[in-house]
């Protein structure tokens, strides 16, 4: 297995300049070691992918939860992990700061931090003090011994505030603040896209595979033209998977035919992607 420095290492080289990757997000080990031998170079979490595996709702996840659940992906593969830390499980800037340490030392070498409070009155953390908590987490991440990369996320488009000069506003100060990559989820354009990657000097991470996005989603080399170092799928895979096997079970249950099988893995590949590693 590669050390914690080599998955470093690799990570920090995919977010060079001109380069556009694709850093799918599993919810298991199981679906983390079958990304890696599809040949994706790295991994994403995802909070809510792994909350749909537990029975739980993505808010009702806590650090006690995804630590754990952090060092099982790592473990799982020789490729770059970065950790879905929510908000980091906290509202103060320790708080951030604390969640990095653990994270890195569940495995991970980047995590995100986003800027929602959870709260639908007060939706998102005032700038000044979601820019303290980016400050906060990136000090953190620089005592690591390795480079961590820092995800700094402006969740305007996912709390209903789409305001794209606030989005860009707040990706502008956590730039300040010391994260290397800066992400606002829930962007529908190419313009938005286009906008926010141009009013950056970091690399930006857009996401795809959410449902109901007019205008996306976009293509990779499109997102390449763009200015996109790196996308990423949220919880789509899983739910995928997910929606797989309830077509599959309402199949059986309401015609009793068995055709979903036949789109099924072979159980051969499967004890071969996972056999033990010498």
């Amino acid at each position: 297995m590669k050390s914690q420095t080599e998955k470093s290492s690799t990570f920090v080289e995919l977010h060079a300049p001109g380069n556009c990757f694709v850093i799918p997000n599993p919810w298991d080990a199981g679906s983390a070691r079958m990304l890696e031998v599809l040949g994706f170079r790295a991994l994403a979490g995802t909070s809510a992918g792994f909350a749909f595996s537990k029975a739980k709702t993505d808010a009702t996840i806590d650090v006690r939860d995804m630590l754990p659940h952090l060092a099982e992906l790592a473990a799982a593969t020789d490729l770059p992990l970065s950790a879905d830390l929510q908000d980091g499980f906290g509202p103060a800037p320790d708080d951030a700061a604390r969640t990095i340490v653990a994270a890195a030392a569940a495995g991970a070498v980047g995590g995100s931090i986003e800027d929602a409070t959870g709260d639908s009155a007060e939706p998102l953390y005032d700038i000044g003090l979601a820019a303290e908590r980016i400050r906060a987490a990136a000090e953190a991440a620089r005592a690591c011994g390795f480079k961590f990369m820092l995800t700094a996320r402006a969740e305007n488009f996912l709390v209903g505030r789409p305001d794209l000069g606030d989005t860009i506003r707040r990706l502008q100060a956590y730039q300040e603040a010391g994260a290397d990559v800066l992400f606002a989820p829930g962007l529908r354009t190419k313009e938005e896209i286009a906008a926010v990657v141009s009013s950056v000097d970091r690399p930006v991470n857009v996401i795809m595979g959410m449902p109901g996005m007019p205008g996306v989603p976009l293509t990779v080399p499109e997102l390449a033209q763009l200015g996109v170092t790196r996308v990423s799928l949220g919880a789509s895979l899983a739910r995928a998977a997910y929606g797989a096997m309830m077509r599959g079970a309402r199949e059986v249950l309401e015609q009793g035919t068995f055709g979903y099988a036949d789109g099924a893995l072979q159980a051969a590949e499967l004890n071969r992607i996972f056999t033990p590693r010498p």
